[in-house]
């Protein structure tokens, strides 16, 4: 298999377990939901322990919009959870989920 061939196979994989993709040639499926299932709730409950403010108002429904918002926007290479947090209040607010767009928690030093 040439790099190239290898590229886009984990490409393809990552699609799947990040962005609601389909499984690649080779791949369980069940096992690419379970798999896909945890990912998204690690990074629900990180999200979570960032902004608890945005997961509080949003109640019962936060676990459904933060679903809906991550297959539509994937952590990209580099990401940090704080910039994920902060986008995904935003996306919330921008959607009327949120009454008020919510204020910055945390502050960059220096």
């Amino acid at each position: 298999m040439s790099r190239e061939e290898v590229a886009a196979a984990q490409g393809e994989l990552l699609r799947a377990l990040l962005a609601g993709g389909s499984p690649p040639a080779g791949f369980d499926p069940g096992a690419i939901r379970v798999e896909a299932a945890a990912l998204l709730g690690k990074r629900r409950r990180i999200v979570r322990e960032i902004d608890p403010g945005t997961a509080e108002e949003l109640g019962d429904r936060f676990a459904e919009l933060f679903a809906e918002y991550a297959l539509a926007n994937p952590r990209r290479d580099g990401s940090r959870f704080r910039e994920d947090a902060v986008a995904f209040a935003a996306w919330a607010t921008e959607r009327g989920h949120l009454r008020r767009a919510r204020r910055r928690w945390w502050r960059r030093s220096g």
